[in-house]
């Protein structure tokens, strides 16, 4: 039963001829990560959701994205007892730390990367202080829950398997992402037919997408300037989709008032 819960979604977003659709699963997945933080009978008013995210921190993005949402109580209210907690850190920090012996040799050499045992301990503190986010950290499981489903559903679905091939493929971050699971996940019967699937999928779309760049950096000379922009007005959003992942033309995702 709680496999259905993922087959519909991962349905919807193969139908929804989106350049990738783990990056449409991913979107959905964040906006219902911002509800839950920020939105309407919002979870930051619960005890154990605070501390986590007082623990957690956010990463730039979503404190952008939180900023961008529109709540900016709770915003505020979440930022107030991270600092509190981010405080009472740098206290105990500043409190037990006192700086290394310089050699005599040390400034004459090359600025180069500390190891673990040379690595300041404010400076590991603070790294590791930013390095994890509560919004990424409480969609990574659910999405590593649908690339297990999207092989499943291969090896089971011969519907699904059609949707797959008629896809526009992925982008590069989620093509790595199934390249490497699906070599771990599939057996060598069924691992041989989805890179036979996968790879020249992938080829002809990079190659599309490749074409309507093309066309539309040649619709800026003023030679085309009449001309028909066929398939490659949103050309640009939908190629550092498939480069990167996500989607730079989306407007900020805000409270439903």
């Amino acid at each position: 039963m709680k496999e259905k819960l993922y087959n519909i979604p991962l349905n919807d977003a193969f139908k929804a001829n989106d350049e990738c659709p783990f990056c449409f699963i991913e979107r959905k997945l964040e906006e219902q990560t911002m509800d839950f933080v920020l939105g309407p009978g919002a979870s930051y008013m619960e005890d154990d959701v605070r501390a986590e995210t007082d623990k957690m921190g956010f990463c730039r993005t979503h404190f952008k994205k939180m900023y961008e949402y529109g709540n900016r109580l709770g915003a505020g209210l979440i930022l107030k007892t991270h600092f509190q907690k981010l405080c009472k850190d740098l206290d105990e920090q500043a409190a037990s730390f006192s700086p290394s012996k310089t050699s005599l040799l040390r400034p004459f050499k090359k600025m180069k990367a500390a190891s673990a045992a040379e690595e300041n301990p404010l400076a590991a503190w603070a790294k590791e202080t930013v390095s994890s986010c509560y919004i990424c950290d409480h969609y990574k499981d659910a999405y590593a829950r649908y690339i297990e489903t999207f092989f499943d559903m291969f090896r089971k679905n011969a519907e699904f398997k059609d949707l797959f091939k008629n896809s526009k493929g992925f982008c590069l971050p989620h093509f790595a992402d199934l390249a490497q699971a699906g070599d771990r996940l599939l057996s060598d019967k069924d691992k041989k037919e989805f890179f036979q699937i996968l790879l020249p999928l992938m080829q002809e779309n990079m190659h599309r997408i490749y074409e309507d760049l093309d066309w539309f950096c040649d619709k800026f000379d003023y030679k085309n300037k009449d001309a028909d922009w066929k398939t490659s007005k949103d050309a640009l959003q939908r190629g550092m989709q498939k480069a990167g992942s996500g989607y730079p033309a989306d407007p900020p995702y805000v409270m439903d008032r």
